[in-house]
Order: C-alpha cells, then sequence, then structure tokens
C-alpha cells in the first residue's frame, strides 16, 4: 500500500486496515470499539494479516472477539533443540519419547529404544504400534488398546479438519495394516488420558510404566512422554538391571 501524506505516529491508519482486511471502515470502527457486531473467523484472519499479528496475539484477538482461538500451527522441520534432547537423556534409564501431533517420532532416548522396541526405521508412533512386530508383540495389552490409540487419534485430527497431515498418517498405514483400517472404519473418538503402559521384555520381563504426557510450550504441536516405573511394580529393580543405570531422579 503506498503511503498517503504524513504521519504522525508510525503503523497503519484504521482506514487502510480495513482495507487490507476487505471490510468497511464503518465496521472495522465498530469493531475497535466493541460493539454487538457478528464477525467470522476469516475476517479476524484477514485482519490478523493486515495488522502482521503474531501467533499470541492472533488468538487474544479472537478471545476478544468471543471466539475461540484456532489451533497454533505446528513448527514444521523445527529442529529439536539441546535443552529437549538433555531432558530426554537425562530421564534415562526411564523411557521418554519426544513426539508431534501427528504422532512422528521427533527424537526418543536410549531407554525407550531398549524398552519398546523401536528401531531406527520407526518414525512414527501409531504406524509402529500396529506394524513393528517386536513393539507391538511386546505390549502385554495390545489388542484391547489399539483400539482406544486409534479412537484418541481420530480426536485429535477433528481439531484440524483441514491438516493433510492426519489424513497422510492414516492414508499410510491404513495401505499396510487392514487392522487400523478395520478399527479407522469404526468412526470411535475417545480421548487421551494418563495411561498406563505395560510391555514384555524378553530379558527383564514384566515392565508397568505409568504415561505422563506434558506439551512443549515452545514448540506448538510437540509432546513429550515421560514413563515412570509403576510403584509397587517391581519394574524399577527390572529396568536397572536391564539398562545398567541406577534409578535415580533426573538432574
Amino acid at each position: 500500500m503506498a503511503a498517503v501524506g504524513k504521519r504522525r505516529t508510525p503503523g497503519l491508519r484504521r482506514e487502510e486496515v480495513a482495507v487490507l482486511a476487505g471490510v468497511g471502515v464503518s465496521w472495522y470502527t465498530w469493531l475497535e470499539q466493541g460493539r454487538e457486531i457478528n464477525v467470522s473467523a476469516e475476517v479476524l484472519d484477514a485482519i490478523g494479516r493486515a495488522l502482521r499479528l503474531t501467533e499470541p496475539e492472533r488468538a487474544h484477538l479472537y478471545l476478544l472477539a468471543g471466539l475461540n482461538p484456532p489451533r497454533a500451527a505446528g513448527v514444521g522441520g523445527a529442529e529439536v533443540t539441546p535443552q529437549l534432547r538433555h531432558l530426554l537423556d537425562a530421564w534415562t534409564p526411564r523411557p521418554a519419547v519426544l513426539r508431534d501431533r501427528y504422532l512422528n517420532l521427533l527424537s526418543i532416548n536410549e531407554a525407550a529404544r531398549t524398552v519398546f522396541g523401536y528401531h531406527d526405521a520407526d518414525h512414527n508412533c501409531l504406524i509402529t504400534f500396529f506394524t513393528n512386530a517386536r513393539y507391538r508383540g511386546m505390549h502385554i495389552h495390545w489388542a484391547s488398546v489399539a483400539p482406544a490409540v486409534v479412537a484418541a487419534f481420530r480426536a485429535d485430527a477433528a481439531h484440524s479438519p483441514d491438516d493433510p497431515e492426519f489424513d497422510r498418517v492414516v492414508d499410510e498405514l491404513s495401505a499396510v495394516s487392514p487392522e487400523f483400517a478395520e478399527i479407522w472404519a469404526r468412526h470411535d473418538v475417545g480421548v487421551p488420558d494418563q495411561a498406563v503402559k505395560a510391555v514384555h521384555h524378553p530379558e527383564a520381563g514384566d515392565l508397568i510404566f505409568d504415561t505422563t504426557t506434558l506439551a512443549v510450550v515452545d514448540r506448538p504441536g510437540w509432546y513429550l512422554e515421560l514413563y515412570n516405573p509403576r510403584p509397587g511394580s517391581g519394574t524399577g529393580d527390572r529396568l536397572e538391571q536391564l539398562t545398567r543405570t541406577p534409578l535415580t531422579a533426573p538432574a
């Protein structure tokens, strides 16, 4: 937009914002004044682009308009920071996994490889759950857990119906796993919870973990899954023997 006349203060004039957003000047004035007007997500996005709002500023604009903010965009191609890698390593000998909202594996510690049977070809938790024979064979309750895992993934995908990455994971897995395709076709929806993960390791026997999933606040759509030995299950002692690392609190 070409500059017109001298400006006393920097930034766009009200009329210029309205033009860039494709709305009427009067309507935009009423929006600024907080009047009772109808506003759509599309219009708010247009205003956000005109003002070059950041993700938090855009979310705040939605809240001011009385709408739920859209889900924050993922950090495509972002590198795993040294701090996150250190946290994963510090959790050893407990397993720890860093994943995104599509269940793509971003990083895991050596304990997760040893205890759960991940190998270098594994790139997505859901795909591994259905296609890695060693991984699924170690899960004591695989058959009963599988529908809940798929239902939770469907619920998460429903928050981003136009996101092609969810479709890509579903299409890739459906092509190689009839079991997944059959469960997915049920259209069940579930909610992820703080689950208990039970595996039978060929060397250490039964290992039972409490699973806690934490959001990485500066990486939207990234999650850290931490596995802690279930008290009273004997898992801690067997885990130490398996990894030969004392089970102490991480630094």
